[in-house]
C-alpha cells in the first residue's frame, strides 16, 4: 500500500471524527472510527509524521520522486489530527470552567488538601501506553460474590495499596455495553484508579446481561450491588454511609435510573426494605430517554430496533409504561441526588440531546447540584483508555467527587451539632 491509499484511509478515518456519519446505519461504524481517531490523534499524528518523513528520504532514494497527492493529503490529515489534538487539550480548560459555574470558583476552599498544578498536569507517560491501565498504587479485589448467580453476580473492589482505610468514600462503577455486553473490568478503570489514590474504595460490578435477561434484571442488579456494598464494604475500609454510582453508556443509565429510585420495591424483590440510596451520580454519555419521551428520531429509533426487541422486550406502544419508567428523564423528583453529567458533542450511538434533556429536567426539578459537561467533539466513550481527554476528564470528575465528599461531611457535622 503506498503513501496514497494510506492516506486515503487516514483522511477517511479524520473526516469521520470530525464529522461522523450519524443515524441507524452509520452510528456504529462512525463510532468506532471515530472514536479511536480522535482519542488517539496525537499518536495517529506522530504517525502521519513518520510517515511522510519516510516518503520523502527512504522511499524518495529509492523510487525517485515523492508521491506529491499522497504529501498533500498528509498534510490535510495532520491538519485534522492537530485540531482534534488541541481540541482534547482546551477539554481541560472547559471542564474546569464547568466546575467553577456549577459549584463556585472558590469550589476547591472546601477541600483540606486541593490538587496542586502538578496533580492536575497531564504526563507522556499516561499517553505513551494507551491501554496500559494498570496501576502499581491500587491493589483490586477480584470476583467478590454479591449474590448467587456466577459470573454476572461478581464485584472487584479497588483499594490503594498498603493503606489502612477506615471509613473512606466509595465510588461504585457500572459497566456499559448496550446492556447485552461488557464486563466489569473493561471500563471506568482510570477513574477508579484515580479515586483509589485518593483513598478512596472503589467498586466495579458485574450484572446480568439482556436478551437473556430482560430489563429491569440490570437495574434489580444495580440495586442488589448496592444493598451488598452497604452491608459489606466497611469490611474494605469504605464507608456504607456514603456511596456514589457512575458508569457509561448503559452503565450511565442503569447508575442514573438506581440513583433516582431508591427504595423500589418493584426493583428489589427479596430485599424491599434495603436502603438503595446514594450520596450522587456521575453518569458519562448515558442513555436517559428509553421511551423517546423527547421525540427526538435518535431517541425513537433506538427505542424500536433496538431497546424493545433486545432490551426491554415489550411493545413500546401497548407497553409504553415500561418504557417511560426505564427512563430516567422520566424519574427526576426533586429527591434527586446531585449529579454531575458528562457527554460528548459527537456522539453517534446516544445522542447529546437525550444529556440536554435530563439536565433540564434535573435543573428544573432536582432541589440539588447539578453540573453538566458537554465536550465539543468527543464521542462515545471518550474516557475508556488513556487519552488527553480521558484524562482532563477523570482529574475533573476528581475534583467534583472530592468537594461532594467534603461539602457532605460538612453537613454530616452540622446535622450532628444540632440539638436534638
Amino acid at each position: 500500500m503506498g503513501l496514497l491509499a494510506r492516506q486515503v484511509l487516514a483522511a477517511g478515518l479524520v473526516a469521520n471524527a470530525l464529522r461522523p456519519l450519524r443515524g441507524l446505519g452509520g452510528g456504529v461504524p462512525a463510532f468506532v472510527g471515530g472514536w479511536l481517531t480522535s482519542e488517539l490523534a496525537p499518536q495517529l499524528l506522530a504517525v502521519t509524521a513518520a510517515d511522510v518523513a519516510a516518503e520523502l528520504t527512504v522511499r524518495r532514494r529509492r523510487d525517485g520522486h515523492p508521491d506529491p497527492r499522497g504529501l498533500a493529503l498528509a498534510g490535510l490529515t495532520a491538519a485534522g489530527l492537530t485540531w482534534m489534538t488541541l481540541g482534547a487539550l482546551r477539554s481541560a480548560s472547559r471542564v474546569e470552567t464547568t466546575l467553577q459555574r456549577g459549584l463556585g470558583e472558590d469550589y476547591l476552599d472546601v477541600l483540606e488538601q486541593p490538587p496542586t498544578a502538578a496533580d492536575l498536569r497531564l504526563h507522556l507517560r499516561e499517553l505513551a501506553r494507551p491501554f496500559h491501565l494498570a496501576d502499581d498504587g491500587v491493589e483490586v479485589l477480584r470476583d467478590l460474590e454479591y449474590t448467587r448467580g456466577g459470573r454476572r453476580a461478581r464485584l472487584d473492589v479497588y483499594r490503594p495499596r498498603g493503606v489502612e482505610l477506615h471509613r473512606a468514600p466509595v465510588l461504585v462503577q457500572v459497566h456499559g455495553g448496550a446492556w447485552t455486553m461488557g464486563s466489569k473490568e473493561g471500563q471506568g478503570v482510570l477513574l477508579m484508579n484515580r479515586m483509589a489514590r485518593q483513598g478512596w474504595v472503589c467498586v466495579a460490578m458485574n450484572y446480568r446481561l439482556a436478551p437473556r435477561h430482560a430489563f429491569p434484571t440490570q437495574v434489580v442488579d444495580v440495586k442488589r450491588a448496592l444493598a451488598w456494598i452497604r452491608e459489606h464494604i466497611a469490611d474494605h475500609g469504605g464507608d456504607p454511609d456514603y456511596l456514589v454510582l457512575t458508569g457509561g453508556s448503559a452503565g450511565g443509565h442503569l447508575a442514573s435510573l438506581a440513583a433516582l429510585t431508591p427504595g423500589e420495591r418493584a426493583w428489589q424483590p427479596g430485599f424491599e426494605d434495603a436502603d438503595t440510596s446514594v450520596a450522587a451520580c456521575v453518569p458519562f454519555y448515558g442513555v436517559f430517554d428509553l421511551a423517546g419521551l423527547t421525540g427526538d428520531r435518535p431517541a425513537t429509533t433506538m427505542r424500536d430496533t433496538f431497546l424493545a426487541p433486545k432490551v426491554i422486550q415489550r411493545d413500546p406502544v401497548t407497553d409504553r409504561d415500561a418504557f417511560v419508567a426505564a427512563s430516567p428523564l422520566a424519574r427526576v423528583t426533586p429527591d434527586a441526588p446531585d449529579f454531575f453529567v458528562l457527554h460528548g458533542t459527537a456522539d453517534t450511538l446516544v445522542d447529546v440531546r437525550q444529556a440536554r434533556a435530563f439536565v433540564a429536567a434535573l435543573r428544573a426539578t432536582s432541589r440539588r447540584s447539578v453540573t453538566y459537561a458537554e465536550l465539543p467533539g468527543a464521542h462515545h466513550a471518550f474516557e475508556v483508555f488513556s487519552s488527553i481527554r480521558a484524562h482532563h476528564t477523570v482529574r475533573a470528575v476528581e475534583r467534583w467527587l472530592l468537594h461532594h465528599r467534603a461539602l457532605w461531611l460538612h453537613e454530616q457535622a452540622a446535622a450532628e451539632a444540632e440539638p436534638a
